[in-house]
């Protein structure tokens, strides 16, 4: 058995036997017997000359030949699985996997019930959904479009298009309240505990930002505790450790289950910017057209 005579959507067992750690679990997630599993592995280490794993009563690892070869077929079935998606995407029709990278947040709350809406439209398309708050470049990065929150970097030679903006609110637990009191102003913030979300380490003060009719508030807030991860952020906030600000939608469960409670509510914290970002041109997939079309219409500016 050759790396390329396997379904390239699966590649051969000594990768799932490694990362398993077993023939049986291997054999589970292959759908082949424990047995069969074994034989293949027999086969192919017969047809090389060379053992590809190190086999134990516990567990079975790649032997230094084993692991050259599992990474180079793993290339030669990605280079199938992309010459496929390339002739498919000759015929028309969207079809093949389709890489996207979106925040975060707006994976977790808004983009799902997209996403299940997308796949009930494009059934042939597999979506490759990356979450990440990083900054993240359209193709270098391995993905063919984007999502990202903020104002997209002037010197990317890609296509932006403008999306709804991301709905924040200011919030606290009941708890916290109670034992420090709801800020009249924002000016107020400055004396509170505020959890801030941040991807830079080095920020330790942030600005958020208010507007009332005419006028306009922006405040330095800082606390004891920083992070970069929203749902830890939540979790302080719910356990009453300070005042967040978040996105409306990700906020709207613990709001309408009154475990948190909007504060400076004549206040409205102004959205920030969404966009998508994407290569187009003449080689433009059927699959990433019917993509962008999908997320524009979804999420409208």
């Amino acid at each position: 058995m050759h790396c390329t005579d396997r379904p390239h959507n699966q590649g051969g067992p000594e990768r799932p036997v490694t990362e398993l750690g077993s023939f049986a679990a291997a054999a589970q997630r292959l759908t082949l017997s424990p047995q069969m599993v074994a034989k293949h592995i027999e086969a192919l280490e017969r047809h090389l000359g060379t053992r590809l794993l190190h086999r134990t009563t516990r567990r079975q690892s790649l032997t230094e030949i084993g692991s050259l070869y599992c990474e180079q077929c793993h290339l030669v079935l990605k280079a199938v699985e992309r010459a496929d998606n390339l002739a498919a995407n000759t015929l028309g029709e969207p079809r093949g996997t389709l890489a996207v990278s979106v925040p975060v947040t707006f994976g977790r709350t808004m983009f799902p019930m997209f996403l299940h809406n997308f796949r009930k439209k494009f059934p042939k398309v597999r979506l490759q959904v990356s979450l990440t708050d990083q900054l993240v470049h359209p193709t270098l990065d391995g993905h063919e479009a984007v999502i990202r929150i903020g104002e997209p970097d002037p010197d990317l030679t890609v296509v932006s298009r403008p999306l709804a903006s991301y709905s924040l609110t200011v919030c606290a637990a009941p708890a916290y309240l109670e034992k420090f009191g709801a800020p009249d102003s924002p000016e107020e913030l400055a004396r509170h505990q505020c959890l801030v979300y941040e991807n830079s380490a080095n920020s330790v003060r942030t600005a958020w930002h208010f507007i009332r009719k005419t006028c306009t508030r922006s405040v330095m807030v800082s606390g004891t505790v920083t992070s970069n991860d929203w749902g830890f952020l939540l979790a302080l906030t719910l356990s009453g450790e300070g005042i967040v600000l978040g996105s409306e939608q990700a906020l709207k469960p613990e709001l309408d289950s009154g475990r948190l409670v909007r504060i400076l509510s004549q206040w409205r914290v102004p959205g920030r910017p969404m966009h998508l970002l994407y290569n187009a041109g003449p080689a433009m997939t059927p699959k990433l057209r019917s993509f962008v079309i999908e997320v524009q219409n979804a999420f409208p500016p």
